[in-house]
C-alpha cells in the first residue's frame, strides 16, 4: 500500500488561529488560494476556511492535507457551501470525498491531489 502525506494536526490548528486570518486577505482573489464558507452542525455558526482550490470546468478538487477536517464534515452535514475564488461566489453542489483509488473520477490535472494526499474534496460549482 502507498503511503500518503498527510500533514500535522498542530499545524492545522496553527493555520486556523494565525495563518488563515491573514491569508484570508488575498485568498479570495488570487488562485489557487479560495475561501470555503461553510455552517457548523452544531453551532450554526459561518466559517471561513482557507484552502487551495483547483478549478476544471464547473468541478472545484480540493486536496485533504489534514485527512478528515471540520470544514469537510459541515460542507458534507450540509450537502454543500459556498466558496470565494478569483473574486467570485459558487454554490457548491454534490459535495463528495474521492480516494486515490478513484482518482480517475477527477479532472485532467487534479488528480495528484488524491495520489500524493490519498483523498480529495471535490464539488461542482454553481
Amino acid at each position: 500500500m502507498e503511503a500518503h502525506v498527510r500533514l500535522p494536526r498542530w499545524l492545522a490548528r496553527v493555520n486556523r488561529v494565525v495563518t488563515n486570518r491573514v491569508m484570508g486577505l488575498w485568498a479570495p482573489y488570487l488562485p489557487p488560494w479560495a475561501v470555503v464558507v461553510h455552517r457548523g452542525r452544531s453551532s450554526g455558526r459561518q466559517y471561513r476556511t482557507v484552502l487551495w482550490a483547483f478549478v476544471r470546468k464547473r468541478t472545484v478538487v480540493i486536496a485533504l492535507t489534514y485527512g478528515h477536517t471540520d470544514w469537510l464534515s459541515n460542507l458534507e452535514a450540509a450537502d454543500g457551501g459556498r466558496i470565494i475564488r478569483c473574486g467570485r461566489t459558487y454554490v457548491l453542489k454534490n459535495p463528495r470525498v474521492v480516494t486515490a483509488n478513484d482518482a480517475t473520477a477527477l479532472p485532467v490535472g487534479t488528480r495528484w491531489t488524491t495520489r500524493v494526499f490519498g483523498s480529495a474534496f471535490v464539488a461542482d460549482l454553481q
